[in-house]
């Protein structure tokens, strides 16, 4: 709410009263403007030359921008953990994300190579599902540099598997597109099919969880892609021996 440039044109005394602003926020959005002078020890003019600063014509229109500012950063109330899971399941489980997998994974096993991509976290996973799919006999490795040099017919017969909760990540939708054009299938995991990752994708499997954002940070559960992941490369590792 307070820029740089307005704290710094603060005077001893305006600093203290931004000082008890900042800390009883909620509590001076409902004060009256003697009552925050008398609690910072400040005149009511010193309070109304702080406001004019703020760009308010007086302590009411400070107030309602205060207001605003509490509104738009209310504290987000994180479910538990089990709740994710439990929608993962109800939602997902009970349709055919069983026989997307399995789809998924009958590319997979063709493929002669597996690329993971993603970014933040679905990057972290995306390296956690290369570690997993190899450790189960199908070599698979991460890259996260969309301009890694890789010869096309490297990728003639490759799949790369895209992570990316939203599905409209501009990083990893660029990445997909080179991919693509080189010749490599998509399979994409998404928190939704309505996306655009989802869309240029050859298979999605959707796993639809209640997005969360702590801060600007999307706290999403990963659960259900680690499941699917996991799921997914023990599939292709059951159709390898049968083909033994």
């Amino acid at each position: 709410m307070f820029t740089n440039e307005e704290i710094a044109s603060f005077n001893e005394l305006e600093t203290s009263l931004y000082d008890y602003i900042t800390q009883n926020t909620e509590k001076v959005a409902y004060m009256r403007i003697r009552e925050l002078a008398q609690a910072t020890h400040v005149s009511t003019t010193t309070i109304l030359r702080f406001c004019r600063k703020m760009n308010c014509e007086g302590f009411s229109e400070f107030k309602v921008k205060l207001k605003l500012h509490l509104e738009n950063n209310k504290t987000t109330v994180l479910k538990g953990s089990h709740h994710s899971v439990t929608e993962f399941f109800e939602r997902t489980l009970a349709g055919n994300v069983e026989e997307k997998i399995k789809t998924a994974a009958d590319i997979v096993t063709k493929a002669d190579h597996v690329i993971f991509i993603g970014i933040g976290s679905s990057g972290i996973l995306a390296e956690y599902g290369a570690r997993y799919f190899s450790s189960l006999g199908k070599f698979s490795v991460y890259i996260k540099d969309p301009h890694f040099p890789i010869h096309t017919n490297i990728l003639q017969n490759s799949v790369t598997i895209a992570l990316s909760v939203s599905g409209e990540n501009n990083y990893t939708t660029t990445h997909i597109h080179q991919l693509k054009q080189k010749g490599s299938q998509i399979i994409s995991i998404t928190n939704t099919k309505h996306s655009t990752i989802s869309k240029i994708s050859d298979v999605n499997i959707p796993y639809y969880v209640t997005e969360e954002k702590l801060e600007g940070s999307n706290i999403t559960t990963q659960v259900p892609v680690v499941y699917i992941l996991e799921t997914m490369a023990r599939e292709v590792h059951k159709q390898n021996e049968q083909h033994e």
